[in-house]
């Protein structure tokens, strides 16, 4: 239970993303094969399943335990493509990335903005699931996903 319940400090509980919002997810991030996915907050790896199934290289944080072995097992036909890390994305090292997606609470999103904004990558796209940073200007909308550029 703790396991569960301890994310609600840092990010969002489990929930997994839809299908139609995988699929606009990746839409929105317009990734050339090869290029790499940053999902914060990676559940049960249904997003960079899909991800890897398009040649992306997708790397996930998961701060919950079982949910992050959950993604590994699901991933791990895919584990030159895919790495699960299990860890709090606030306080870790982001690697280099062409896209970060997200399905956080909307009470995290300026703190996202902020530290994507600090990012070191000279373009990035950012995809949230549901929740807007307030106050800043959404690129595209798709099926309840919005895209930012940095």
């Amino acid at each position: 239970m703790a396991c569960f319940a301890g994310v609600l400090l840092v990010g969002a509980p489990y929930l997994p993303t839809l299908t139609p919002q995988v699929k606009a997810a990746l839409h929105l991030a317009d990734l050339k094969p090869g290029q790499t996915l940053l999902e914060l907050g990676c559940g049960d790896g249904k997003v960079l399943l899909a991800a890897a199934r398009q040649g992306n290289k997708a790397i996930g944080y998961e701060l919950n335990p079982i949910i992050a072995a959950i993604a590994w097992l699901r991933t791990r036909k895919y584990r030159h493509l895919v790495k699960v890390r299990c860890v709090n994305f606030w306080r870790a090292d982001w690697p280099p990335a062409d896209a970060i997606f997200v399905f956080l609470l909307p009470r995290f999103m300026s703190k996202l903005d902020a530290k994507v904004a600090r990012y070191d990558s000279a373009e990035i796209k950012l995809v949230s699931f549901a929740f807007k940073i307030p106050g800043k200007n959404i690129d595209k909308e798709l099926d309840g996903v919005y895209l930012y550029k940095y």
